[in-house]
């Protein structure tokens, strides 16, 4: 036997109504927000860095860093590979020494570049100010208004710099590679007169450091002697 249906009051009816209505203003007041949030971002994106942008933070971040200590790995141009271990102190000061079986190591005191052979007993001296290190060494690093960057490359993760200078070498080029998010130098090639490319990468790096000022000293004395025996 089919019941009848609930008597209901008109007063139910009217909150029934009413919560309705409520349920349908909260879903168009819904849709309203999620329209014009979506017009706004249309409107206005999140801008992206300019090129120029990129290259004031990446020298503000070098022009912080003072003094780094870490490891480095090098291929010579025909593929050779070589590693070892380096100092910086800015301006001017940084040590590379290579690991066995090598016998190298590169020193500059701010002013002069000299790489030593402790196998041979020789020393190569060059002005700092005539060596592609004077980019990584000077005091105040500011690629955006340096004539002497030719080209900027920014990815999602990298940010590459290429430098074109003169120096005691030839016309060379340097290729500078810096992590995006934290802007800190990774690797560099230098290429030279030939075409030929030396790459340098640097990683464990340690920021903040402290060094003997005898690491980075230049035995001047000891570079005459020997040139004149």
């Amino acid at each position: 036997m089919m019941q009848k249906p609930a008597h209901r009051s008109s007063q139910t009816i009217a909150v029934e109504a009413a919560a309705s209505k409520a349920g349908m203003a909260f879903g168009f007041l819904s849709l309203w927000f999620v329209v014009m949030l979506t017009l706004t971002l249309l409107v206005n994106p999140a801008r992206a860095q300019t090129n120029g942008e990129v290259l004031q933070d990446i020298s503000a971040s070098l022009n912080k860093m003072r003094t780094m200590g870490g490891d480095f790995v090098q291929f010579g141009p025909n593929g050779e590979k070589s590693e070892g271990t380096f100092a910086l102190d800015r301006p001017g000061k940084i040590h590379f020494r290579y690991d066995a079986p090598s016998k190298i190591q590169i020193m500059s005191d701010g002013k002069s570049v000299v790489i030593h052979d402790r196998a041979l007993q020789t020393w190569d001296l060059w002005p700092l100010s005539k060596t592609p290190l004077r980019f990584l060494l000077s005091d105040k690093v500011d690629f955006l208004n340096d004539s002497k960057v030719k080209g900027i490359k920014v990815e999602a993760d990298i940010v590459t710099v290429t430098m074109v200078e003169e120096s005691m070498f030839g016309k060379g080029r340097v290729t500078l590679l810096f992590d995006r998010p934290s802007k800190e130098l990774r690797q560099w090639t230098v290429t030279d007169a030939q075409g030929l490319d030396t790459t340098v990468a640097v990683y464990n790096l340690k920021g903040g450091m402290k060094w003997e000022k005898d690491l980075f000293k230049i035995p001047y004395g000891r570079i005459a002697i020997t040139e004149r025996q």
